[in-house]
């Protein structure tokens, strides 16, 4: 975390004395004071946002093992993770068989994002459409992860949302395009879409996430079967 001057420290904390009426010596105080404070403060804000955000194990880009496939586009990744996704609205949709990394990839990057203080849910879709289902205004729910800044989609093709969860997942990302960054993580390729949303819902979900958006194919053996090796 960069350190803040104290005249940034002063309307962080909406200090109404003039910051120019007090002595070097009480200025070289506050300095310190409020920088511990500005720190606690983020601290206890960053780990509001890890709560709420549905990571149940966190997984560090750091973590993760390029030698195991070496056919995993790191280049690709580190190009994403090179550009201002957390400043500017885009799209990434990570394609591969199950044990690959894709979740681990996706967790790691919304983790990346928690701890620099951005709001972020990650979800599997089972469980995206469990709440729509249960949702007593699905109206309301869509506009909630519609405004996220950063929200992960898990799993897409395990299961097969209804129509109308299918409609409600469109305008989540619809409305998402040109606010926030949409992840998602599939077993399917794009062509295949179609086997879990009508064609015409999957063509449109399909196009909004080209919109500022990457899709990255991870290949190779499967994590889970290591320790069988």
């Amino acid at each position: 975390m960069s350190t803040m001057s104290l005249s940034e420290l002063w309307r962080h904390f909406r200090l109404l004395t003039d910051s120019e009426s007090i002595s070097e010596k009480e200025k070289e105080f506050l300095q310190r004071f409020l920088t511990g404070e500005y720190h606690k403060r983020e601290h206890r804000r960053i780990e509001n946002l890890v709560r709420q955000s549905g990571i149940k194990r966190p997984k560090l880009l750091t973590d993760f093992d390029w030698a195991f496939n070496p056919k995993v586009p790191k280049e690709k990744m580190m190009e994403f993770l090179n550009t201002d996704w957390l400043k500017k609205p885009a799209n990434l949709v990570i394609i591969g068989p199950a044990g690959v990394g894709k979740t681990h990839m996706a967790t790691a990057l919304c983790h990346d994002a928690l701890m620099k203080g951005t709001q972020t849910v990650f979800l599997s879709l089972f469980d995206l459409t469990a709440r729509l289902a249960k949702a007593k205004s699905v109206y309301n729910l869509i506009e909630y992860y519609a405004k996220i800044p950063v929200l992960c989609i898990d799993e897409l093709g395990y299961v097969i949302p209804t129509k109308e969860q299918s409609d409600a997942l469109f305008q989540i990302i619809s409305r998402r395009s040109e606010i926030g960054t949409t992840i998602m993580t599939t077993n399917l390729v794009p062509s295949s879409w179609g086997k879990i949303f009508d064609s015409v819902t999957a063509s449109a979900i399909l196009d909004r996430l080209s919109m500022n958006g990457r899709f990255i194919t991870f290949e190779g053996r499967s994590y889970r079967n290591r320790k069988q090796g």
